[in-house]
């Protein structure tokens, strides 16, 4: 086995420490010695297929020596030290990258996938060698299947299908991703598959005279022109097949480019040269042409697409690209290792090529639960695409059946959230367009937008657009959540006989924020009021801290708590008292505003301006808890107003600005400025003891050279 390694190495003419590859084979050997797979082979042999495979595929020492050892952390004596003091680092953080999380308790197999799933991509996103070896572990694994149960061959072959080809396929490894999605339909679906099998054999055979007078007639156009090229007859993979009979309702009759032709040139140059003497050749049908050398796809495939119609009549697929493009396409972004010095991620220019992933890593902090997360995972990765232009002719892609929705968030999330319409190629489209490969898309927005709509949730298909719509919901409706959230957890708690107080002891309260990631109360609350957790899921974590404490669950006292009259400075309220008030922080409310108050859910009254947005709809879903209220008048407190300022960008503007605010006297708590199209924006919070204040500010700003308008926040 370990001459098969070092002839594999040699074969590939890699530049590899072979000193260090047959100590990780010895040391993988011992290390597994007496272990055997479920085929009866010793396991040695599973970490060697693994290491000819990534040898295959052109990769260094670190990675070839990890992939022999991937498996002894998790089923050897062998630890992560171990390997570092034995090897190095990163052959250690390699094989640390790919060990699965065997050892921690999970609810469901569900959790446990997501799990494993999730440390492998955090993994990639530090080192790109790791899916690699995950990807050759499984490809061997599925190699080897049939020799597991048959519930087991299954569940292997989802997996495989439903995470690890389209792995491949964004990382642009059409070699492994094509021979993972066919072994996987085997074991999925047996009887299609042999039927399938036998149906294109039979087929090949009597389309192979015609492909091979097509080969033969290109090499003779091709030579004339002076242009050298690789020609070969390239048979359709059963999973594609199949996918085209079961999604598009075909039947395998109608499937016509079984066999397409393969043309490897030169250079660029060469490809569309190419590209014309086959379409001299043969008629091509309109909308069957594709240019990835312009537009390459996002794992970076390249080759010129083109559907011709052949000498009897039946259509054939042509593709032509060079040799690196070739080379890329079998082997994505492990293909840079042939030819790029070093290994480090840093010196590879992959990074925007990973953008995908860095996303999928942001949403997994966002999922609810393992479950949202695998969803997530499996849109970003399985969905197809479509690619789409800017006004400028920057390329964007997203999901199939995509809308402008879509496209708006994936520029900017303040250019989604202030959407209000769209125009496609000029045109202007309804937001639930669904954006088509080519289309030229212009968003437009709107400072006074209100924002995303609930609706929008229902429409658009990529998960990074629906968790910033999330997010923005989240942002927006805090409060409302935070009371909603409350309500919720006290009305469980007391339907459980659990005494609220007592569950919200100081120490409880710390272990269970902890243990959901949360800093205080009111974001657990929020969490449960927006949905991102269920109060059972809350209430059954202070259950188990009670649990420790105490041998029974507190029974909730018949008593009521006694309250300590709280007053805040200048404010009467009509016909309550002893509750806690306080200002809402959406309008800011100052000595001078007209004033009103809302009976919140435990949180006492909060004191909104009457021409408040957020307080109009909360007296309108529930104006039994509108309360009057007023200045008093007898105050010295300070209150915070915020103060939006749009002139034209000019130098000096922020001196003007700054100059007025010295003279008022008034201390300054932020101050935000940006440009956009030639104008300057500027938030200003300023601290003031009453609405004449910032009149007077107001009137001033107004007198400055080119400013437009100036006006109070007004939620």
């Amino acid at each position: 086995m370990l001459q098969r390694l070092l002839d594999k190495i040699k074969e590939n003419n890699l530049d590899v420490d072979i000193e260090m590859v047959k100590k990780a084979y010895h040391v993988a050997e011992k290390a597994h010695e007496g272990q055997v797979r479920e085929s009866g082979d010793p396991y040695i042999l599973h970490p060697v297929e693994v290491a000819l495979i990534l040898i295959e595929m052109g990769l260094d020492t670190d990675t070839i020596c990890a992939a022999l050892l991937h498996d002894v952390v998790e089923d050897t004596h062998l630890s992560y030290d171990d390997l570092k003091r034995e090897f190095n680092e990163s052959i250690a953080e390699l094989v640390d990258g790919v060990t699965k999380l065997g050892k921690i308790e999970y609810k469901s197999k569900e959790e446990q996938q997501a799990e494993n799933i999730r440390k492998v991509l955090i993994a990639m996103a530090k080192d790109i060698r790791v899916i690699l070896i995950k990807l050759a572990d499984r490809l061997h694994n599925m190699r080897t299947l049939k020799y597991l149960p048959p519930e087991k061959q299954k569940a292997k072959a989802q997996e495989t299908l439903d995470i690890y080809a389209p792995l491949a396929h964004r990382l642009g490894i059409y070699k492994i991703k094509w021979e993972l999605e066919d072994l996987a339909l085997r074991y999925l679906h047996p009887e299609e598959y042999y039927d399938l099998v036998a149906k294109v054999q039979k087929k090949r055979i009597e389309r192979e005279k015609e492909i091979n007078e097509i080969i033969n007639i290109l090499k003779e156009k091709l030579e004339q022109a002076g242009i050298r090229a690789d020609i070969e007859g390239r048979p359709k993979h059963f999973y594609s097949i199949y996918r085209k009979m079961h999604y598009k309702n075909k039947t395998f009759d109608q499937i016509f480019d079984l066999l397409a032709v393969r043309i490897i040139v030169d250079t660029v140059k060469d490809c569309y040269a190419t590209l014309g003497i086959v379409h001299t050749l043969w008629k091509p049908i309109p909308g069957r042409f594709k240019d990835y050398i312009a537009m390459p796809k996002p794992n970076m495939y390249q080759s010129l697409h083109s559907t011709v119609i052949g000498p009897n009549g039946q259509p054939f697929e042509i593709q032509i690209r060079t040799w690196e493009m070739h080379r890329t396409a079998e082997y994505g972004i492990a293909a840079h290792w042939k030819y790029k010095e070093g290994i480090n991620n840093k010196n590879l220019d992959i990074d925007e090529k990973l953008q995908w992933l860095r996303q999928i890593l942001e949403l997994q902090k966002e999922a609810k639960d393992a479950k949202e997360f695998m969803e997530n995972v499996k849109i970003d990765l399985f969905s197809d695409e479509v690619f789409v232009f800017t006004p400028k002719g920057a390329v964007i892609n997203l999901p199939v059946d995509s809308t402008p929705i879509d496209f708006a968030y994936k520029i900017h999330t303040d250019i989604g959230n202030k959407c209000i319409g769209a125009k496609v190629n000029g045109r202007m489209v309804p937001l639930d367009y669904k954006l088509k490969t080519g289309d030229i898309v212009e968003i437009i927005t709107s400072t006074n937008s209100k924002g995303p709509s609930r609706d929008w949730l229902n429409i658009v298909k990529s998960s990074q657009a629906k968790s910033k719509i999330k997010q923005w919901f989240k942002r927006t409706f805090k409060e409302e959540n935070i009371e909603k959230g409350q309500e919720s957890f006290e009305k469980e708690a007391k339907r459980q006989g659990l005494n609220v107080n007592e569950l919200l002891k100081h120490e409880y309260v710390e272990t269970v924020l902890k243990k959901f990631n949360f800093t205080n109360l009111e974001d657990l609350y929020s969490a449960i009021g927006n949905g991102a957790l269920t109060v059972h899921q809350v209430i059954n974590k202070f259950k188990e801290e009670l649990k420790k404490e105490e041998p029974k669950i507190v029974e909730e006292k018949d008593k009521k708590e006694k309250k300590t009259e709280i007053k805040k400075p200048g404010i009467v309220v009509e016909g309550e008292k002893n509750l806690f008030v306080r200002f809402a922080k959406c309008c800011n409310p100052v000595p001078g505003d007209e004033i009103i108050g809302f009976i919140t859910r435990g949180r006492g009254i909060s004191i909104h301006r009457k021409d408040c947005s957020n307080f109009k709809y909360l007296s309108k879903e529930e104006p039994d808890r509108v309360v009057e209220a007023s200045w008093t008048g007898e105050h010295n407190a300070t209150f915070l107003a915020e103060i939006f300022i749009e002139a034209n960008d000019r130098h000096g503007l922020i001196t003007d600005i700054s100059s007025i605010l010295t003279s008022s006297k008034l201390p300054i708590k932020a101050i935000n400025a940006r440009t956009k199209n030639n104008l300057a924006l500027i938030n200003l919070t300023v601290e003031v003891t009453s609405v004449e204040q910032i009149q007077k500010l107001i009137k001033d700003f107004r007198k400055i050279n080119g400013v437009i308008d100036v006006y109070r926040n007004l939620s």
